[in-house]
């Protein structure tokens, strides 16, 4: 079977352009963003994924946090004020004729793993204790 037409090793232009927004994006949150309210919660954000249209025109940046849920809302809030600035910074890093506007999704993918290795981790123990009585 061949691999679709214009791309390299079976990945599609936009799969790479993709890729590269969030690899550029993840530096840009953690080493450039001068608003010391943001940026110092932004070191806790995590890029996890990035979805291009296929016009390029918008882009869906989906980020995790390790941060404490409480501030969930305020890191959603910095990378909205941030997004023109981000774009700004992307237009200079990423070669494509139009740079997407930005659309911050927060994926709840992390925690909610953490949450059920929990349970796991308590559905063990509680069945070891039934064991040893």
């Amino acid at each position: 079977m061949a691999a679709k037409r214009g791309s390299a090793h079976g990945f599609s232009r936009s799969d790479r352009v993709s890729e590269q927004i969030r690899r550029e994006l993840a530096d840009l949150l953690r080493f450039h963003l001068k608003d010391q309210r943001i940026a110092a919660r932004m070191a806790l954000v995590t890029v996890s994924a990035v979805e291009v249209t296929p016009d390029y025109a918008h882009a869906k940046v989906f980020y995790t946090s390790l941060a404490d849920p409480s501030v969930n809302e305020a890191i959603a809030e910095g990378l909205t004020r941030s997004a023109s600035f981000l774009r700004r910074e992307l237009a200079k890093r990423v070669r494509i004729h139009h740079i997407p506007e930005l659309h911050f999704v927060f994926d709840a993918s992390v925690q909610e793993g953490a949450r059920l290795s929990k349970l796991i981790d308590e559905a063990i123990e509680s069945d070891q204790g039934n064991r040893d009585e």
